[in-house]
């Protein structure tokens, strides 16, 4: 039967995620709009932005972290173009944008690199990393519902610097910042914010690499983090490279004081990881028919939830008509306001991707499960009648 609770939120996309819980326009009515971003209010709040997210994520005092354009990609980029080509690369590729990372390494920096590949739903053999090498990857694959178990494969004494793009982990997963050079991350993922404006951290090794290392080739504007052969600090301090949305900061400040409210990052990994838990427990009796695209648990990502349609009338169906299911699925739940944007990725395999980052309340995710039951049972009945 048709269940008779709804989520109160129905947003369960993967980017733009789901707002703060209690969030209203109201929030943004601080924002430094029609002055420069350059003027000392606009700056303090561009530097607010900074100090909160260091304080709230614990990094480390000697790290940088600056504002950077284009979101989480930007900011990945920017760092593959400023800090890659002094040794050679590993790149872990296992879901869509780790493998974007590794095409434009391969070929359009053309570097030596080494792509350590595993399919959607698994891991790629983390012994085989060089630490003489640089090393890509993403913490969490948003595509994919993977994450990396813990930072224990990464050596203390690497040579290499540690690139991760933490987009879809961050606020959500405790990143092991000793062990980390580069971590990139985007607004619009587990706090809720709005997109175009990329985070980038910089450890001290990495500071180091950008002072004394230049690329051989042409460094656009948008990428450069030295001036005559030094760090350009005021990147660091508020001071982009080009004009932000203030709108955008605003609603950036207002989810991190929502974070820090609730009880920092403490309390934002355990409201993930409760999310994960509810749809883990509800899958172990839902007769089957999902299952985890990540088959072992100990990589299984708590903010990009993916599963799969594991029922033998599906899974019997060829790849097109097992993928129209799953959209079947998705179109079901949006209809009824239940649940919006959680078909999976369009190269992922076939199934749903459920937001459980920390802005989504483990309520939600309970009125949510039966609508699952309810969109399954509704769209095999159609197949039945077909049959």
């Amino acid at each position: 039967m048709k269940p008779t609770v709804r989520p109160t939120v129905p947003n369960f996309s993967s980017g733009p995620c789901a707002k703060r819980p209690g969030w209203s326009l109201d929030a943004l009515k601080g924002a430094c709009l029609g002055r420069s971003h350059r003027s000392k209010p606009g700056k303090a709040k561009l530097q607010q932005v900074i100090d909160l997210s260091k304080e709230i994520l614990g990094i480390p005092a000697d790290y940088r972290l600056g504002i950077v354009p284009a979101s989480d990609t930007g900011a990945v980029e920017m760092a593959l173009w400023s800090l890659l080509g002094a040794r050679p690369v590993d790149v872990l590729v296992w879901e869509s944008f780790s493998k974007d990372w590794g095409t434009d390494i391969a070929k359009q920096l053309k570097l030596d690199a080494r792509l350590i590949q595993a399919g959607y739903g698994e891991i790629p053999d983390l012994g085989q990393v060089d630490w003489n090498r640089d090393v890509v990857f993403a913490w969490n694959g948003t595509t994919s519902g993977v994450r990396v178990p813990n930072g224990d494969w990464i050596p203390a004494d690497r040579q290499g610097l540690a690139i991760c793009d933490a987009t879809s982990a961050a606020f959500a997963m405790d990143l092991p910042w000793d062990k980390l050079d580069v971590v990139t991350w985007s607004w619009q993922k587990v706090l809720g914010g709005e997109a175009a404006h990329g985070m980038l951290v910089l450890s001290p090794r990495a500071v180091e690499r950008l002072e004394s290392f230049k690329p051989a080739w042409p460094m656009p504007k948008i990428f450069r983090m030295t001036k005559d052969g030094k760090l350009n600090e005021g990147i660091f301090k508020g001071d982009t490279i080009n004009t932000p949305s203030m709108l955008a900061v605003e609603d950036a400040i207002d989810g991190l004081q929502w974070a820090k409210s609730v009880g920092g990052l403490k309390a934002l990994v355990e409201r993930s990881e409760g999310n994960l838990k509810k749809i883990a427990d509800w899958q172990a009796k839902s007769g089957n028919w999902a299952a985890f695209l990540a088959k072992d648990p100990a990589i299984r990502s708590c903010t990009s939830i993916c599963l799969t349609i594991a029922d033998p009338a599906v899974t019997a169906l060829d790849a097109g008509a097992q993928a129209d299911f799953a959209k079947k699925l998705a179109s079901l739940l949006e209809k009824e306001g239940v649940a919006y944007d959680i078909a999976a990725y369009r190269d992922a395999p076939a199934g749903l991707r459920i937001w459980g980052g920390a802005t989504v309340e483990g309520s939600d995710i309970d009125a949510l499960l039966p609508w699952l039951d309810w969109a399954f049972a509704t769209a095999k009945a159609e197949i039945t009648a077909a049959a």
